[in-house]
């Protein structure tokens, strides 16, 4: 039985940066676990643990030995190890002497492709505890840590200065310098509750160590849990809900290593603000919880976290309500400041900004913008002058003081702007939606106007950006194309709009008057986008073959696409799918080696099979055409699947090609319209067995 022991690491360090702190612990553990599978250590269980003065990992029953291990080194060929004389060549010689050996000590190797002379060594395996130091240091080293900082005398380098280090190994301490700290058994609590030094004996008694003597919950999920469980039970006390969202919980929990909530107040005139206002006010500038009521209203209070459990909370409370005022205040006085003028006004000042050098300011974005919005709108049968109108005040929020202080505002303020200044509802609402769906999964616009706003200000991003050569490469994507993909292709598909993209990227690169080949960049567009779809149908639960048949027929419609690719999962499920694929994988392989196209026409036909599979043909073509009018896919292709018994008679019985070149041709031209019926659909010799 192997020998094992449960392992604990813990870094020890000023505040670390709360938005990177859950990244750096996976981080830490996984580079870790890496050193451990590169070592062929095995282990049990493997916890991150971090609060903002530390990064620890603990992992159970980690064996204690590297396994013995036979290490095979190859040598030169055995042709070339014995010179003329029979006796050992120079290369023989020289890769023993490398290998620590004797030419005697090599050993043979024999294998189909030849013969070598190889050098066999039993290593031992090391002890655990010699390894764990480098694996650390390794680990440590390749965080994501964007600036490196030094401190006092030292050269070693992190995301701050460290403190202290634990490294045990079962109850044992494994001696070592860890980023110029010696490591020990002594880790440190909270920094008020519990300044002294803590001994931890075994690594099982870490949490509960720091949990009853230090004050600190070391678990940043359990610390997360108590964090949403505190905000909502003294919401609760204010007859409110807390309004939490998972990036601020996160962050909030990244502060805390002892969290204890504090409810705060602050004026009911506040309330008039657009909900919106406070509570990117008091969440991004605060880190605060809002408070809402069960219709989803604001209340007048917060809910922030202290890092201490305070004998004067009154004091921790008021200090909370003295910073969020000004903050409040310049909210109030920058809404004022807005409605003074119209965003109709606003409008000539877009000619001062520019949007990108090449494409010209946000000015020239909207009049193309304009344009293609009522292209849109009018293929929607929705109101074009209304599409239009959006579009002409879509960017005119972002020189207001409130979106120049919130630029997470866009659009949330164009909407109460234009409502205050009068516009159409539906105008209002698509100012807002433009932006839509602003993360994944996130909710599309609906409503017609919406929908031609946000499509025709993707599309014309898309086709400007790549116009100028700016295509997105790796991970750098500045002006966030591949969401606006995305984004386009959800608003399409999920809304069911039979819009064809091809067309309306066509209609957004004429309206560009720089040079570049309009139809290079448009290729390059059309496959940008469908890259995206693919990674959107295989999230659906489609498989990549799937998606390779649909797009095999090149539709340029994506929700005609979807309609595709449905009905091509559906036909896989059917008994005569596999049968069907490999028949049509067949035509197609003999229409590609045929000398010559296929007839139009087909000839004389001589017999029984082939004359059967032609009425089949001819039956199924008159059957599948009003199913395909109706974009209705799945059903023509169990139409299509009844052909699998007069196809698989025709293989059996028919040899296509005949020395008799007409009736080679005939039957060349029968396949051939046997597989353009399926093609009117999807290409489903793609499908794999």
């Amino acid at each position: 039985m192997t020998a094992t022991n449960h392992f604990l690491f813990e870094l020890g360090c000023e505040e670390l940066p709360p938005k990177s702190l859950k990244r750096l612990s996976q981080a830490l553990l996984d580079n870790i676990l890496a050193g451990l599978q590169d070592a062929g250590l095995s282990y049990d269980l493997a916890r991150a643990y971090a609060t903002p003065r530390r990064l620890s990992v603990l992992i159970d029953d980690l064996q204690t030995f590297q396994a013995d291990k036979v290490v095979e080194k190859r040598g030169p060929a055995l042709q070339a190890a014995y010179g003329p004389d029979g006796a050992a060549s120079k290369a023989a010689l020289g890769f023993a002497a490398s290998c620590g050996a004797s030419f005697e000590q090599l050993e043979k190797l024999e294998t189909d492709k030849g013969s070598w002379l190889i050098f066999k060594q039993a290593v031992k395996g090391q002890a655990t505890a010699e390894l764990l130091p480098d694996i650390i240091r390794k680990a440590l080293a390749n965080l994501p840590i964007a600036k490196r900082m030094r401190w006092g005398s030292f050269d070693a380098e992190f995301a701050r200065p460290v403190h202290w280090a634990v490294l045990l190994f079962g109850s044992e301490i494994i001696v070592t310098d860890i980023l110029g700290r010696t490591t020990g058994r002594i880790t440190r609590g909270h920094r008020f509750h519990a300044p002294q030094d803590l001994s931890i004996h075994d690594p099982h008694e870490y949490l509960e160590v720091l949990r009853l003597q230090g004050k600190v919950l070391a678990d940043f999920e359990e610390r997360m849990a108590v964090i949403r469980d505190a905000a909502n039970q003294a919401a609760e006390k204010v007859g409110g809900v807390a309004h939490i969202e998972a990036d601020l919980l996160e962050e909030v929990a990244a502060l805390n290593e002892w969290p204890v909530p504090v409810v705060g107040n602050f004026d009911s005139r506040f309330l008039e603000l657009p909900q919106e206002v406070l509570i990117t006010t008091m969440q991004a500038n605060q880190k605060y919880f809002p408070v809402k009521n069960a219709q989803g209203g604001l209340l007048p209070h917060f809910i922030t976290f202290a890092n201490i459990e305070s004998s004067r909370p009154d004091s921790i409370r008021a200090g909370n309500e003295r910073v969020v005022l000004p903050r409040l205040v310049d909210a109030e006085f920058f809404w004022k400041q807005d409605r003074k003028q119209s965003l109709a006004e606003r409008v000539e000042s877009l000619k001062t900004i520019v949007f990108q050098k090449d494409l010209g300011t946000l000015f020239d974005k909207t009049e193309r913008v304009a344009n293609l919005a009522g292209l849109i709108a009018e293929q929607l049968g929705a109101d074009t002058g209304l599409a239009k109108r959006a579009a002409l005040l879509a960017k005119t929020d972002l020189i207001t003081n409130m979106v120049g202080e919130f630029a997470n505002l866009q659009g949330t303020m164009g909407r109460y702007y234009a409502a205050a200044d009068g516009e159409d509802l539906a105008v209002a609402h698509a100012l807002e939606e433009q932006y839509f769906p602003k993360q994944s999964g996130g909710e599309i616009p609906q409503a017609p106007i919406s929908i031609a706003l946000a499509l025709a200000e993707k599309i014309d991003t898309l086709a400007g950006i790549f116009s100028v050569g700016l295509i997105p490469t790796g991970d750098k994507d500045p002006y966030a194309l591949r969401r606006a993909a995305i984004g386009i292709l959800r608003i399409l598909v999920e809304n069911g709009l039979a819009l064809d993209v091809a067309e309306l990227l066509d209609a957004a690169l004429a309206q560009f008057s720089h040079a570049f080949d309009k139809a290079e960049i448009r290729q390059k567009l059309v496959g940008f986008i469908f890259d995206r779809l693919k990674g959107y149908c295989l999230d659906q639960g489609f498989s990549s073959d799937e998606f390779e048949a649909v797009l095999a027929v090149n539709p340029t419609r994506p929700f005609d696409f979807w309609q595709r690719i449905r009905a091509v999962q559906n036909f896989r499920a059917l008994p005569e799918a596999e049968s069907l694929a490999a028949a049509n994988k067949r035509i197609s392989n003999i229409l590609k080696k045929s000398e010559q196209a296929p007839a139009e026409q087909i000839g004389t036909l001589v017999e029984a099979a082939e004359k059967n599979l032609l009425i089949a043909a001819e039956q199924s073509e008159a059957d599948i055409g009003p199913l395909l009018a109706e974009q209705n896919y799945a059903l023509a292709l169990s139409r299509l699947a009844q052909l699998r018994d007069s196809v698989d008679a025709f293989f059996d019985n028919v040899m296509v090609n005949t020395d008799d070149p007409a009736l080679r041709n005939s039957r060349l031209a029968l396949l051939a319209k046997l597989s353009n019926q399926f093609l009117r659909i999807a290409d489903i010799s793609k499908l794999q067995a």
